[in-house]
């Protein structure tokens, strides 16, 4: 019995790592109701490095549905409290994120094949050119007033963009032209309180 359970467990992780984001939609209702509230989706759904984003997923344009959060390692978020916590998190961006605007309207991220990147922020648009490290899922952002540095990861839905805090927070203060605003202390408490987080966005096509 453990033994089968070993295989299909196994064999559940090369179909979500093997899913092409061109035919996500029509898994993710599926695919998420086999996952919800397991602890594979924990896994997935709050570790860097564990489900990759290659290149050819990361082209195209990507919309903001809600805030992101991942540990760098497993080790990190089982200390941090798990999954549990990670939502939690996640709960709390949603106010500093309010604050500023941020919509699935009004935020989006676009890459090329050619190595450009469009990426707007409640509303704020940053134009440049990219380089993605897919082996450190490392993804670099260069503009004429900003340089971002993040990283990436799938999720069920999509993929999430997640920064340093303190990173997140240059980031977000350039994009409201806000500093020392008390919603975003929220951004440097996290960083503070729980070691190896990444924050930033979830987003979809």
């Amino acid at each position: 019995m453990k033994k089968l359970y070993v295989l299909a467990m196994a064999a559940l992780l090369t179909v979500v790592t093997s899913c092409d984001f061109g035919s996500m939609n029509g898994q993710t209702s599926a695919l998420g109701g086999v996952l919800n509230g397991g602890t594979v989706a924990n896994v997935l759904t709050s570790v860097l490095g564990f489900d990759k984003v290659t290149k050819a997923q990361l082209i195209g344009t990507w919309q903001y549905t809600s805030p992101g959060c991942a540990f760098t390692s497993k080790d990190l978020l089982a200390k941090a409290g798990g999954e549990v916590v990670a939502t939690q998190i996640k709960q709390k961006l949603l106010s500093p994120y309010q604050t500023i605007g941020i919509t699935a309207g009004n935020t989006s991220a676009t890459f090329t094949e050619d190595g450009k990147f469009s990426f707007t922020l409640s509303g704020k648009t940053i134009n440049g050119t990219y380089t993605y490290d897919e082996a450190e899922d490392r993804l670099v952002m260069k503009g004429l007033i900003l340089s971002m540095t993040c990283y990436t990861k799938r999720s069920i839905s999509g993929i999430s963009l997640l920064f340093e805090a303190s990173k997140l927070l240059n980031i977000l203060q350039v994009a409201s032209a806000l500093s020392g605003n008390n919603t975003m202390q929220t951004i440097g408490d996290l960083s503070k309180k729980y070691d190896g987080v990444r924050i930033g966005f979830d987003m979809k096509r």
